[in-house]
């Protein structure tokens, strides 16, 4: 942890984009091809669903007044909205982004790297988060912490 922020790896959409253009690219060069029968139409419909979580979880971390970036300090625990099911729903919505456009682009690779994009996610960025948290807001984030499960 430096300063007042957590002190994560990387910008948590380059790393679900990273992940998404090498599993493209092996999709697309060292993989034979995988037809997924509706795949773009069920892609586009997981993207879509995503994206609203995803600008509703954004909208009430503005409405709480805190910070979205990373890399600024945290001002408020968050706990309305999309926040009472998940302590992490704007990476949900990532995931299930990187999923939907895996499955526009008939990159299956993209989807079995999905299991390590989540291992990076959550030790490069979720776990720095929760001991940042934390440590700035004590009791309030571990009882928030307790009730609210980290994805689902």
């Amino acid at each position: 942890m430096t300063a007042d922020r957590p002190g994560v790896l990387a910008p948590p959409p380059l790393i679900f984009l990273a992940f998404l253009v090498a599993g493209w690219l092996l999709a697309r060069y060292a993989l034979p091809p995988v037809d997924v029968p509706y795949g773009v139409v069920i892609g586009a419909v997981l993207v879509v669903g995503a994206l609203a979580f995803g600008f509703w979880a954004r909208s009430e971390m503005v409405r709480a007044r805190t910070n979205i970036n990373p890399y600024k300090p945290a001002t408020a625990v968050v706990s309305a909205g999309p926040f009472r099911f998940t302590r992490n729903p704007l990476y949900l919505s990532m995931t299930v982004i990187y999923v939907g456009v895996a499955l526009m682009l008939h990159a299956v690779a993209a989807v079995i790297l999905l299991p390590v994009v989540i291992l990076v996610i959550t030790f490069g960025v979720v776990r720095r988060e929760e001991t940042y948290l934390e440590g700035k807001f004590g009791v309030q984030y571990s009882e928030y912490r307790r009730r609210v499960r980290r994805w689902l």
